[in-house]
């Protein structure tokens, strides 16, 4: 292989940062979405003083587990045709943002119930005595008090969606993970694999300080 010249190296680059962005942006936004809304689900379905149903929280739990528990290169491979039926392809970030999504969800969801488990209960009991309704104690004391620890999970949910996306590029995903795997290692193009590695430095570095900035903000405010 020649020598990149160095717009290619930074249209290479360029490219392969918009593939990741798309394919973790859409997968943390349904991760947010509808993680968040499971995550609520298991926590009142477990939880005595909302709808706890042993049967219903258990058969739910087994499912967001067993998801979980799949590799993701093999959910990816598995979900796959499932993902092409959705979105009409089946190579580039649009076939990939499916089956990162279901891992993303499944990921959230345990931890967003983690999240609203760490409520006091003693609050809720005494909202509850007061007459409030439990749409009113949801929106008004479940999320505000655990907003700060979904920050910090979604922070989590981020990163590791980042080393997920990296395995794009098994099904042509792109990405800079990919780009690091086909240049750097495949091409001996060693400049490409330590620019793509200092470059998820850096971004992991930046989205674990903003995560911590913002959760530790609302922490202080909440408090």
């Amino acid at each position: 292989m020649g020598k990149l010249t160095y717009i290619e190296f930074i249209e290479l680059l360029w490219n392969a940062a918009k593939e990741t962005f798309v394919m973790v942006g859409w997968s943390l936004l349904a991760a947010i979405i509808f993680g968040t809304l499971i995550g609520l689900f298991l926590y009142l379905t477990s939880n005595r003083l909302f709808f706890k149903n042993k049967i219903i929280n258990q058969i739910s739990g087994f499912i967001i587990n067993a998801t979980r528990s799949i590799p993701f290169l093999i959910l990816l491979v598995a979900i796959l045709p499932v993902g092409v039926y959705l979105v009409g392809t089946s190579i580039g970030p649009k076939a990939v943002i499916f089956p990162l999504s279901i891992a993303a969800i499944a990921f959230y969801a345990r931890l967003a119930e983690n999240a609203f488990s760490q409520v006091d209960n003693g609050v809720i009991e005494a909202a509850i005595s007061s007459g409030a309704a439990y749409w009113r104690i949801i929106t008004g004391i479940l999320f505000p008090e655990a907003f700060a620890q979904l920050i910090r999970h979604a922070t989590v949910t981020v990163i590791s969606l980042i080393g997920y996306s990296a395995m794009a590029g098994i099904v042509g995903g792109g990405g800079i993970g990919d780009l690091a795997i086909r240049y750097g290692y495949q091409r001996y193009y060693t400049e490409m694999l330590i620019v793509c590695i200092v470059i998820l430095i850096l971004v992991v570095q930046l989205l674990q300080f903003l995560g911590d900035t913002i959760a530790n903000k609302l922490d202080r405010h909440h408090k």
